[in-house]
């Protein structure tokens, strides 16, 4: 009882701590999830990590909370998802509020608004970086770099909405056709392990709870 009371703390505290610097939404958390969570405690691989955001990003809601409470399920049960939510979720109420409170009696502030213009710079260069990340474990072979420079223009003309749901209906599709031509399928999973075997030996990394 004493261990799971604890990990619900160090959950809810480590989404507390993740959540007041995660300027730029939930893509911007994921480099902070990476440090926290796989690189720090361990408690996920990069790859589930990328699994939750995508399963994050197909329900209604912010992509932020769904992550968080997708993974404190992942660790602890519902109870894990209530603490994981609660944490991300109650240092950003506070900062919107204040923002709220004293936006319009200093939002024509000279500085504030050249550090604004900083920010939103800064705030492309970390979502780069996260869909750089993410890109390394789930472009595994030719048909998923397909599927998402298809993607990424279709994003031009359709809803995100319809364009994960083809994303979804592509990769099942090719998936089927690989199978029909007697194809080996290549998880990311495998293709992890494939990276994770030629790296240097001795070199241990945890990629589960």
């Amino acid at each position: 009882m004493k261990s799971q009371t604890q990990l619900l703390l160090q959950i809810f505290w480590t989404f507390f701590k993740i959540s007041p610097v995660t300027f730029g939404g939930g893509f911007a958390m994921i480099p902070l999830i990476e440090r926290e969570i796989v690189k720090k405690r361990k408690w996920l691989g990069n790859e589930d990590v990328t699994d939750v955001f995508a399963l994050a990003q197909t329900v209604p809601g912010a992509v932020a909370i769904n992550s968080a409470t997708f993974i404190g399920h992942r660790l602890a049960g519902v109870k894990g998802a209530i603490a994981a939510m609660i944490g991300v979720s109650i240092p950003t109420f506070f900062i919107v509020l204040a923002l709220g409170i004293s936006y319009y009696s200093v939002h024509q502030n000279p500085k504030l608004e050249a550090a604004f213009m900083s920010i939103r710079m800064t705030i492309i260069a970390i979502i780069v970086y996260a869909a750089i990340k993410v890109a390394k474990t789930a472009l595994i072979d030719k048909t998923t770099i397909v599927i998402m420079l298809v993607g990424v223009l279709a994003l031009f003309f359709i809803h995100p909405v319809l364009a994960i749901l083809l994303g979804a209906i592509a990769g099942v599709t090719a998936n089927a056709v690989k199978k029909n031509k007697g194809h080996t399928t290549s998880s990311r999973r495998q293709h992890q392990q494939q990276k994770d075997s030629t790296s240097t030996p001795g070199s241990y990394r945890q990629t589960g709870v």
